[in-house]
């Protein structure tokens, strides 16, 4: 199924998506991108990795232009970015509107205009009784009914 894919990770420097970097690194996956913010992460990622099919791309969801960018020629994107510590989403909930929301709409998006195969998105428990701003902005359709 990857064979000669390209497959895109945003948020790919953090738990989620370097896990699941490791698992299909062991398929016979073209390249992978991985489209994050986080430079530092990035380069201890590209380091450690020394992968020459995985592609770093300094980037954040909340740019359009960016991710419509970085999305030409991808088959398969993984939806990671989000803003998931709930302290911080309650001290700024703004922000996370920002990135959760708005970042979400510009990934879906962007790969609408790339013609993306397909988009794969995460969530998590808290979004299933979102009581607070992180729920409430968690990419799980259950936390708008």
């Amino acid at each position: 199924m990857l064979e000669n894919k390209i497959l895109m990770i945003t948020g790919g420097t953090g738990s989620f998506g370097k896990t699941v970097l490791t698992r299909f690194l062991q398929t016979n996956i073209s390249r992978i991108v991985i489209f994050s913010r986080d430079e530092k992460k990035q380069e201890d990622l590209r380091v450690s990795l020394n992968d020459s099919r995985v592609k770093f791309i300094l980037g954040d969801v909340r740019n359009y232009e960016s991710l419509k960018h970085s999305m030409v020629g991808i088959d398969y994107v993984f939806h990671a970015a989000a803003l998931k510590q709930v302290p911080s989403c309650e001290f700024f909930p703004m922000e996370t509107v920002k990135t959760n929301i708005n970042g979400t709409n510009n990934v879906i998006q962007a790969a609408i205009d790339n013609n993306v195969k397909r988009l794969v998105f995460l969530s998590t428990d808290k979004a299933v009784y979102p009581i607070n701003a992180m729920g409430i902005s968690d990419k799980n359709p259950t936390s708008f009914n």
